[in-house]
């Protein structure tokens, strides 16, 4: 059966209406079989079905519910559906104090907490006038790029298991096992953090803990051929995402899609680099993006899972230039114990592993914002699926959705 559709496939009775996937009118045509001999040399017929895709499927990275409408094993149409775990993440910034907002951020993106307090404590210091020792901003990249490394380990693992492949995602779980007792060891919690603040960070990096990390960045570095071996260079995995789900540069900036998915579509666009924070500007490295020069088609699965494997290397380029520049000094501002920014407005945008985060922010002088807005990566990621996905495969649209690496907690704000 060809991507393309079924031969002589008879159209359902439904079909896209403005309202969703959900047609009207009547049973679609019986198809009567009667003798074996009178279907040779015929076209075969299918029907169209609708069903759902989720929300519970383990290949939709979380409570995503998708409605397809298929011919056969061919996607016709089909339309995500989120909103399963909604927590009000912004409306609850403009009832509770700045410091006291912090802790939800983690909870939006749990695989990149520390970029997600990255982000949030800049947007408030730059409503407030904050500055932040240098010694702190140097821990706050540390930090990111350490969270950065462990949240693509994890989606190759992930996306792996996708696609049947087993062991990946158990060796994966070695390397971030460590990476996690490191932040661990920072911030008292595994997943969700709190260690980035308003004015700096929670507390220092010990001799001992850096000593850690240098050892913890020779093992990734060790470990990533190993991945490569499992992954980029199968001939199964290479076969099923190479050439698959591709999001050519127009329709990913259409879409506004962000990361190493619009990366992977050969634009080289990156926060860190192209709008500098905190003290990126001051470190080399490069900015991976997909290109006609290796395997794959330029926006395909394959690509972006090759950018974000290229994404590890440099983020071990960047820690160790942080580690070898690494000032004296304090980590955190002397600030009041209520912080009540002058009346103004900001937005802020920084790289997070899934892409381009930001905050808009309001203040009215009061020590709780007026209002706030983020703007998540995987929220727009995940809605370009309504154009890629028409006219693949069901199998190949599950290697679509687990290449854009999304984490519904931060769909969901």
């Amino acid at each position: 059966m060809s991507p393309g559709g079924v031969r002589g496939a008879a159209q359902g009775p439904g079909g896209l209406v403005p309202g969703g996937l959900y047609g009207g009118g009547g049973e679609p045509a019986a198809v009567e079989f009667h003798e074996r001999q009178e279907l040779v040399g015929r076209d075969l017929r299918t029907e169209e079905m609708v069903f759902n895709m989720g929300p519970q499927h383990p290949a939709t990275h979380g409570v995503l519910r998708v409605v397809i409408r298929t011919d056969g094993e061919v996607v016709r149409a089909l339309q995500p559906h989120v909103g399963n775990i909604h927590r009000c993440c912004e409306k609850i910034g403009e009832s509770v104090p700045y410091y006291q907002w912090l802790p939800y951020v983690d909870r939006m993106d749990y695989l990149g907490a520390m970029c997600n307090e990255h982000l949030a404590c800049m947007a408030i210091e730059r409503l407030a006038g904050i500055e932040v020792p240098e010694r702190a901003e140097y821990c706050r990249v540390i930090v990111a790029e350490v969270q950065r490394i462990l949240s693509h380990i994890f989606a190759v693992g992930v996306y792996g298991l996708d696609l049947g492949a087993f062991t990946p995602f158990l060796h994966q779980f070695r390397e971030r096992e460590r990476g996690l007792d490191l932040l661990d060891h920072l911030s008292g919690g595994r997943l969700l953090y709190h260690y980035v603040r308003i004015g700096g960070v929670k507390r220092d990096l010990s001799p001992e803990w850096l000593d850690e990390l240098r050892a913890f960045l020779d093992a990734v570095e060790r470990r990533l051929p190993e991945y490569n071996t499992l992954l980029l260079h199968n001939r199964i995995f290479q076969d099923r995402t190479a050439g698959v789900g591709v999001i050519d540069r127009d329709t990913a900036l259409r879409w506004g899609v962000t990361g190493p998915s619009l990366r992977a579509a050969d634009v080289d666009w990156d926060c860190r680099r192209d709008v500098p924070y905190s003290v990126y500007d001051r470190f080399d490295f490069e900015v991976p993006h997909g290109h006609s020069g290796i395997a794959g088609v330029v926006g395909d699965c394959f690509q972006r899972h090759w950018v974000r494997v290229r994404e590890v290397e440099e983020s071990l380029k960047i820690v160790r230039q942080a580690l070898a520049g690494l000032p004296e000094g304090p980590v955190l501002a002397n600030l009041p114990a209520s912080l009540r920014p002058p009346e103004g407005e900001v937005y802020v945008r920084a790289e997070n592993p899934r892409g381009e985060l930001a905050a808009y922010m309001v203040s009215r002088g009061k020590d709780t914002a007026y209002r706030i807005r983020c703007r998540g990566p995987s929220f727009s990621n995940i809605a370009v699926i309504t154009e890629v996905g028409e006219g693949t495969l069901i199998a190949d649209l599950v290697a679509l959705i687990g290449s854009l690496d999304i984490v519904l907690g931060e769909v969901d704000r």
